[in-house]
């Protein structure tokens, strides 16, 4: 999402989602992401529970080597139901709104591969057969 207006729907997107299932978003200011200023991020949003940021449900930022592709990450949470409902409302939105968004690899250790490591298809990203070795779960990689 490299234009302000594409990020400010994508937060008002989540915005609306996480307010209807009880949630609420903190977006990094510009003068936050500065402190990020030697690793280009030009993004960064959490979608939480609680008033005081009990528990984070989602997470969603660009970073050095996908800036301007924001990643967005869910967590299982303490209410794996809950965190499903949620995940399974708001992607839909997100596709919706901007039809080239893909799905992103989850590793055996819940990790997502480094984006150098993906190749992208129709159907989402994969990673390069180069480089599935060291995400197969049998190494300390």
């Amino acid at each position: 999402m490299p234009t302000e207006t594409d990020k400010s729907r994508f937060v008002e997107l989540l915005r609306e989602e996480a307010q209807a299932h009880g949630f609420h978003v903190d977006v990094a200011t510009p003068d936050e992401l500065k402190v990020f200023a030697e690793i280009p991020i030009t993004f960064r949003a959490g979608i939480w529970r609680g008033e005081n940021d009990e528990e984070l449900i989602a997470s969603a930022m660009d970073y050095k080597d996908h800036v301007g592709r924001i990643w967005i990450s869910f967590s299982l949470g303490q209410d794996p139901d809950r965190s499903a409902r949620f995940r399974e409302a708001l992607v839909p939105r997100i596709k919706k709104t901007w039809p080239d968004t893909r799905a992103l690899p989850i590793m055996p250790s819940g990790a997502i591969p480094l984006a150098k490591d993906l190749v992208r298809t129709p159907s989402g990203y994969v990673v390069r057969s180069s480089e599935a070795e060291k995400y197969s779960g049998d190494n300390n990689n």
